[in-house]
């Protein structure tokens, strides 16, 4: 084998880097549990400073700090031997409620990666794992990654873009949130619109669980209201307002879900579908993001769609072409796309 050496050190530079990054997010992670982050935002701190103001042990600081210095993720000042976050680091790895949140992604890789034993058997036998088996991490996760992303966009671009959906919120609408997860994007609505009536739902009774008592502390009784039920079978219609975000490409049975959800629309009714941001090719996802996706859909997305009836497996860089596809086969007659971001693209299907 003939082996050109420029391209076995491009390939080995890749190789370290994603090493690096890999174990890399275990001490993100810590550092966020931890509150060392948030403690070191306050000020430029030497490593014993900052293991006192934070409850921890000095050494394990000092090492955690050189690591995420030789990743970006601090700075270092050689002088004084301090080390500070920088505004941009800080932006991105001290508010969870703010609109970009790293620790949250890698908590999210972190849990779905304890699976490894159960996805490698399941590539082996062509099976599924369900959503439901996977490490709490993953649940918690997932919406601290997502979250952050609704926070900046859901009230002031998506919901906007919608024909007529923000009036009716606004007068008082009835609304269903399907795969609703622990409820992030849920309470979001609810809390921006107190005279319509919401309801999240979600297969998984634990995610159902939490998020009742994330609405308790976070909304006025009866704002919203959470049930166990999956996408093909939730009930309680007509609604104004159908949502199902960053989950339609995880079901076994979108179809069934996309035709529960027509039926379960008033007739001048919306249905938003908030999914990852992808192209119709896979030439067209062969880019960091796309990188992204396809690996926790390895892991997450496509186990979970191959766990359940159906016969589908989208993963989560289907593209636009299949989501359309779904609405049409569904009876929707109109559809479009109506925003984006780096991570998301949001349609409007209506009947």
């Amino acid at each position: 084998m003939d082996v050109d050496q420029d391209r076995l050190n491009e390939f080995l530079h890749r190789f370290v880097g994603d090493l690096g990054a890999t174990m890399a997010a275990g001490s993100v992670v810590v550092g966020d549990r931890l509150g060392l982050y948030r403690a070191l935002a306050e000020k430029p701190q030497r490593p014993q400073e900052l293991a006192e103001r934070t409850g921890t042990a000095p050494r394990y600081v000092e090492e955690w700090l050189r690591g995420q210095a030789a990743g970006g993720y601090v700075d270092f000042e050689p002088a004084s031997g301090t080390y500070s976050l920088n505004a941009e680091q800080a932006f991105a790895l001290t508010d969870p409620d703010g609109p970009l949140y790293a620790p949250g992604a890698f908590q999210l890789a972190l849990g779905a990666l304890r699976a490894e034993p159960e996805i490698a058997e399941a590539f082996r036998t062509g099976g599924g794992v369900g959503w439901h088996e996977h490490d709490q991490d993953v649940f918690a996760g997932c919406e601290r990654f997502f979250r952050p992303g609704y926070v900046a966009n859901l009230l002031t671009a998506w919901l906007p873009a919608l024909d007529g959906v923000e009036a009716k919120l606004r007068e008082g609408a009835k609304v269903a949130d399907i795969g609703c997860g622990l409820g992030a994007s849920t309470i979001l609505m609810a809390g921006a619109y107190p005279r319509s009536a919401f309801t999240g739902f979600d297969y998984h009774a634990g995610s159902v669980t939490q998020a009742r008592a994330r609405a308790a502390d976070r909304l006025g009784p009866g704002q919203v209201v959470f049930e166990t039920a999956s996408a093909e079978t939730f009930t309680g219609g007509p609604y104004d307002l159908v949502t199902s975000f960053d989950c339609l490409h995880d079901m076994g049975d979108p179809l069934g879900a996309a035709r529960n959800v027509r039926e379960s629309l008033a007739p001048d009714g919306s249905w938003m579908i908030v999914e990852p941001a992808a192209g119709d090719t896979v030439t067209d996802n062969l880019n960091p993001v796309g990188r992204v996706y396809y690996s926790f859909s390895v892991f997450l997305c496509v186990p979970n769609a191959l766990s359940q009836e159906g016969g589908y497996s989208l993963g989560a860089q289907a593209g636009e072409r299949p989501i359309h596809r779904l609405a049409t086969d569904a009876g929707f007659t109109r559809f479009r796309r109506v925003a984006e971001t780096p991570f998301n693209i949001v349609y409007e299907a209506r009947p």
